[in-house]
């Protein structure tokens, strides 16, 4: 289902400083080897709720999908960061690309989905525009219940609703959110909006197994026992496998390696498939809200974390490999390529000229893959740090797994870099001084913390 080759970042392939050799890399999975056993044991503890999320039952989802999902024309997410994040990436990877643009009938009946995860009034106006509030129920999602983005766009959508349905607006609301706490089970609770719980424990970047994303997957036919199933299959083989043959962890242990080691404080995640996009996006909040922490578990100032870039094969040969081979040589670059192509198409041979005529004969899935055989290999030969990772498909398996491989590996990271990989304080203090900014009642001393700290001298503001 997937397949690790980390060849690409030895010394026998890249020679020294900028590689591992085999000895020390089986001396370090060896000597860290413990994490694999206490993260087990934690978990057991109940200290990784996440990780039982493929277990939980899903019938309420299911049941709610299959007697209402082709009833609406459109399903629209309220959400931002993890609320949003797994949703795009579940509807880029298992739908086919441009799927709002297909006519209902090649949708199977399901709406289009669209995901609002920004207060770009002109993204929020023109998408309101362009669907029928009637014909639309809205999702709204926030694990705290008290996102200040999400509560925005939810206000400006009961506007809407009410205008258009009256009293009857509810019916298009369905709300995602914490069991007890906060401003949107208050108004569930109120209301009387139907509603779905966030997961106690589990935190936005680690909820894409859950209703958060579970749910809009479901409304537009995405097998999610299959997805569940992906997860749950790389679960159990993580718990019945040595730590020496652990993929999770030694990819955690690799990147954690040549960032505090060898000077490679830049992870690159580049997919070769349009439709992992998406994916990348996710994996972008995942490692660096989750690592990059200034205090480590023994309260000592650390500034942790390596720094993410997403790129795409092969769009960003054109612009991004440019850097990545030439320029500074601190970034360790991880390949996600994609074995099968089930939607592949073959190159005619539309004209007589040899410039264009050795294409013919060739599938574009084929061209795909020689491109990133190709930026492997200047990579390898600029001694430039890579590993690949190799899915036989994009199907609900293969998905569910990767999700949950990548979240696995953040956690295995967390121990490495001795941080809690739960936890976003650098978030939450902006979050503060937006509730100032905002007037909230409460928050009148970031008002004034914020004036000491932006004083501008007007002498460095320039004017065009």
């Amino acid at each position: 289902m997937i397949e690790l080759d980390f060849n690409n970042i030895l010394y026998a392939v890249l020679g020294p400083v900028h590689s591992i050799s085999d000895g020390e890399l089986n001396n370090t999975i060896a000597n860290n080897a413990h994490i694999c056993a206490e993260i087990q044991e934690e978990r057991q503890q109940g200290k990784h709720p996440w990780m039982d999320l493929a277990e939980r039952g899903i019938e309420d989802i299911l049941g709610l999908a299959r007697s209402k999902a082709k009833r609406w024309e459109n399903f629209l997410v309220l959400g931002i960061g993890g609320s949003a994040l797994g949703t795009r990436t579940l509807l880029e990877a298992l739908k086919p690309p441009f799927y709002n643009l297909l006519p209902a009938k090649e949708r199977n009946g399901y709406p289009r989905l669209f995901v609002l995860d920004n207060i770009d009034s002109d993204e929020t106006q023109a998408l309101f525009k362009l669907i029928n509030p009637q014909k639309t129920l809205f999702n709204v999602v926030s694990k705290s219940g008290e996102t200040t983005e999400t509560i925005a766009s939810l206000l400006i959508t009961l506007k809407l609703l009410k205008k258009h349905l009256g009293k009857k607006y509810t019916q298009n609301l369905i709300v995602t959110t914490d069991k007890d706490n906060g401003f949107l089970r208050r108004l569930v609770n109120k209301e009387g909006y139907l509603s779905f719980e966030t997961p106690k424990g589990v935190e936005g970047r680690y909820s894409v197994l859950s209703p958060v994303a579970l749910l809009p997957a479901a409304f537009i036919g995405i097998d999610i026992k299959r997805l569940l199933q992906g997860a749950s299959i790389l679960d159990q083989y993580i718990q019945k496998t040595a730590a020496d043959k652990n993929p999770a962890y030694i990819s955690a242990l690799i990147n954690f390696i040549f960032d505090t080691q060898k000077h490679k404080n830049i992870l690159v995640i580049m997919p070769y498939s349009v439709k992992l996009k998406a994916f990348a996006e996710w994996f972008r909040q995942l490692y660096p809200e989750s690592l990059g922490k200034r205090y480590n578990i023994d309260n000592k100032e650390v500034f942790a974390g390596p720094t993410v870039l997403n790129a795409l094969g092969v769009t960003d040969q054109h612009s991004q490999i440019q850097l990545y081979n030439e320029g500074p040589n601190n970034k360790l670059i991880v390949f996600i390529e994609v074995e099968k192509d089930k939607d592949d198409m073959v190159i005619p041979a539309s004209v007589k000229d040899d410039s264009a005529l050795f294409l013919a004969g060739h599938s574009l899935h084929q061209l795909m893959l020689a491109e990133k055989s190709a930026t492997e290999y200047a990579l390898v030969k600029s001694r430039r740090p890579n590993y690949t990772i190799r899915l036989k498909e994009l199907s609900e398996e293969t998905i569910g797994a990767l999700l949950y491989f990548w979240q696995l590996n953040t956690v295995y990271a967390g121990k490495l870099y001795r941080v809690n990989p739960y936890g976003q304080p650098g978030v939450d203090a902006g979050k503060r001084a937006t509730f100032g900014l905002m007037g909230r009642k409460g928050f009148e001393k970031e008002i004034a913390d914020i004036s000491d700290t932006l004083t501008k001298d007007k002498h460095w503001i320039m004017r065009i």
